[in-house]
């Protein structure tokens, strides 16, 4: 038994969701979600909650059961709220810009790193901190994961791109023996 998926989802006023060949649609004031569902997954609403179960009994449906019912949560917590991700640059020199709708890093390579725009996905830069947002959670955190993925945080000088709630363990460097005559 999912102890994740025996809770029911509760549907905020506003946000709307159909059943339709297989597939959950969420719809909110910021916006529209889908999702396929797994066949040994049953959806059903009933008194403004959503209600996850399954039709199958096996470790691999008991484990997609609970993944579902989390991954509709998610979906009406984007439409009614959304999510945001906050990156830091650190470094000496190290900045961010916005060209048209690409973002330009600048993090000590030889060239400009320009990342595309993603579809569903809003980055603003202000000023060291890059903010990521949209309502598609799994596209949130993956654009954030592939901005820090342009330079990580490294352990000496704590150099890089990181979350803003992300703690980096310094290291020491290396020390000068004092030399004896």
């Amino acid at each position: 038994m999912s102890r994740i998926g025996k809770k029911p989802i509760s549907i905020p006023s506003g946000v709307e969701i159909k059943l339709q060949d297989g597939k959950v649609i969420v719809k909110g004031p910021k916006g529209e979600l889908s999702r396929e569902v797994r066949p040994e997954i049953n959806v059903e609403i009933k008194d403004k909650e959503v209600i996850v179960s399954i039709k199958t009994e096996n470790k691999q449906s008991n484990a997609f059961w609970g993944l579902t019912r989390a991954l509709i949560a998610n979906m009406v917590e984007g439409v009614t709220n959304g999510y945001e991700k906050k990156l830091i640059i650190k470094g000496l020199g190290y900045k961010a810009s916005m060209a048209g709708d690409k973002l330009v890093l600048l993090v000590g390579f030889s060239h400009p790193v320009e990342l595309e725009p993603m579809e569903g996905v809003k980055v603003e830069v202000k000023g060291n901190t890059i903010t990521v947002s949209g309502i598609n959670k799994e596209l949130v955190g993956l654009r954030a994961a592939q901005i820090r993925k342009v330079k990580k945080p490294e352990p000496y000088k704590g150099k890089g791109i990181r979350y803003s709630d992300e703690v980096v363990k310094r290291k020491a460097g290396k020390r000068v023996a004092a030399t004896e005559a």
